[in-house]
């Protein structure tokens, strides 16, 4: 990509200018720049996408914002210029940081999404979905702390070898792309990909299990029901005889009741609606009854909980597969770079996977509009100006 030696001075150095770089890049950058910004409004100012998962998507968003404001523009300066760096070797190391700490911020606050979707999977009872809890406040704490402690060593005189060409900008030290590489993403997917597995494998019986509650709950609602029903029916024909058909008689001549009886059907109805409500407090039937109401609106209430959670599972695992799909390219082709001598990798590859990792970061948003009603809806309602 660089037509020069490193010997030549910069002022020689004929200059192949790629404006596919600016084509591609600059888009990009809007995009990310606009999706994620969508994304944090849509969490902070929506009551309802006020949950805890939810912030540990704002913090990844972050992470991408910052990506495309910090990291980006220089990145796609510097493929305008054929792979050139034209400034301070300082600013490079800077650059160097941001992108390692970014990216690595990234799966971390994937990583730590799985964790917290594992805690509500498979300690329901101790999870809370609608406040932001002090375990989430640490967790995305964490990530960021070791982001930049997995970076720091460039921006603290890493890349400051002897005999440095300034004119790439580039991690200097093979050992350092291994080791970040395996603490940014060979260590964290495994156990990122091990938590989903038991959460839905967890998810799997929990399910079975709750099918198979509800079906009992259910026929033991419809034998109360039944009983209660018999049992009003009979207390009819009893207080009121001459309303049965073998009773109704007219001058002595038997006459015909329907059989939808009008107060039949009403204490029909009221066994099944209003029973509950007005019977005594003593009646062990209607206690019943009412205690099998309120099982059932718990197993409603359960039912939009649960549904709420599918709707999660069934976006992040897509989350997480596109960016593996993105990312592993990249550390795959620089780690064997590193560790493989005799491997041909050029210039042209390095920078394909490096700009399918960047693609990432403007994926994200598209994922949550397509996947989860709430975020498309919102988002109309943001870049509508809607109230």
């Amino acid at each position: 990509m660089v037509n020069a030696t490193p010997s030549e001075p910069l002022e020689k150095v004929h200059v192949q200018y790629n404006f596919l770089a600016l084509l591609l890049g600059v888009p990009l950058i809007l995009v990310i720049i606009l999706g994620n910004v969508l994304v944090c409004l849509s969490v902070l100012t929506e009551r309802s996408l006020k949950t805890a998962t939810n912030y540990f998507i704002v913090s990844l968003a972050v992470a991408d914002l910052l990506l495309a404001v910090l990291v980006l523009p220089l990145y796609v300066y510097s493929e305008f210029l054929g792979g050139i760096w034209t400034l301070n070797t300082y600013i490079c190391d800077a650059l160097m940081t941001m992108d390692v700490m970014l990216c690595t911020a990234s799966i971390l606050n994937l990583c730590a999404i799985s964790i917290d979707r594992y805690i509500a999977v498979v300690v329901p009872l101790k999870y809370n979905r609608n406040q932001f809890s002090m375990r989430q406040l640490v967790l995305i704490t964490a990530t960021w702390v070791l982001s930049f402690g997995v970076a720091s060593p460039v921006i603290f005189g890493l890349n400051q070898v002897p005999g440095r060409d300034a004119r790439v900008c580039k991690l200097e030290d093979d050992n350092f792309v291994v080791y970040s590489s395996v603490c940014s993403f060979f260590v964290p997917c495994p156990v990122m990909l091990l938590l989903y597995y038991w959460m839905f494998r967890g998810l799997r019986r929990w399910s079975a299990s709750r099918r198979s509650n509800l079906l009992h709950g259910e026929r033991r609602f419809s034998l109360s029901l039944r009983s209660l029903r018999h049992h009003r029916r009979s207390k009819v024909k009893y207080l009121m005889p001459s309303l049965s058909p073998s009773a109704a008689t007219v001058d002595g001549a038997p006459v015909p009741t329907p059989e939808n009886d009008l107060i039949t059907t009403q204490m029909d109805s009221a066994s099944d609606g209003e029973a509950p409500e007005r019977a005594p407090e003593g009646s062990p039937k209607e206690n019943g009854l009412r205690r099998h109401g309120s099982e059932r609106g718990s197993h409603r209430r359960s039912t939009r909980v649960s549904g709420r959670e599918r709707k999660a599972m069934k976006v992040l695992p897509v989350v997480v597969g596109v960016f593996l799909a993105c990312w592993t390219p990249f550390f795959v082709v620089h780690v064997t770079k590193v560790l493989c001598l005799s491997c041909d990798i050029g210039p042209t590859l390095i920078s394909v996977v490096t700009w399918l990792g960047y693609v990432n970061s403007a994926v994200n948003p598209i994922i949550y509009t397509a996947f989860n009603t709430e975020f498309r809806n919102v988002f109309h309602k943001l870049l509508c100006c809607q109230t």
